[in-house]
């Protein structure tokens, strides 16, 4: 039974079930796998890519938007909650999402460059911030 496997081989057995062309098999795995760990962010992004694939639109959205708030990080889930709510015809929704994919890939890059460059950081510390000095003028 495949509840006995890890979630990460019951999402792979749900790919598997897609790819094969049972997506309403496919679907309802990601559910139970959804259920049992409602904190796993990439069962409700294949939920919401199947659901968009049996025209569920507005559950794709649903749980596009729950792997979002699962993942607030990851720019990937943003991104792919704008592209269905482009084409369920959601552009406020699709707006904010693809503006929260910006912001977080500009966060990404912020680490990343810190941790390569910590020299930066300390310098930054001892500079005033031009932000400060616009309010007195």
């Amino acid at each position: 039974m495949s509840e006995n496997k890890t979630k990460e081989a019951r999402y792979d057995e749900a790919i598997a079930l897609r790819e094969a062309g049972d997506l309403k098999g496919a679907v309802s795995i990601l559910e139970r796998l959804s259920a049992e760990f409602p904190d796993y962010a990439l069962a409700h992004l294949g939920l919401a890519v199947f659901y968009w694939k049996l025209d569920r639109l507005d559950d794709s959205i649903r749980e596009a938007s729950k792997a979002c708030e699962l993942e607030t990080e990851d720019p990937f889930y943003f991104t792919a909650l704008s592209s269905l709510a482009i084409k369920a015809g959601h552009r406020k929704t699709a707006e904010e999402a693809l503006a929260k994919a910006q912001e977080a890939r500009f966060q990404a890059f912020m680490k990343k460059y810190r941790e390569e460059n910590p020299e930066t950081e300390e310098e930054s510390d001892t500079k005033p911030d031009p932000r400060e000095s616009e309010g007195a003028q």
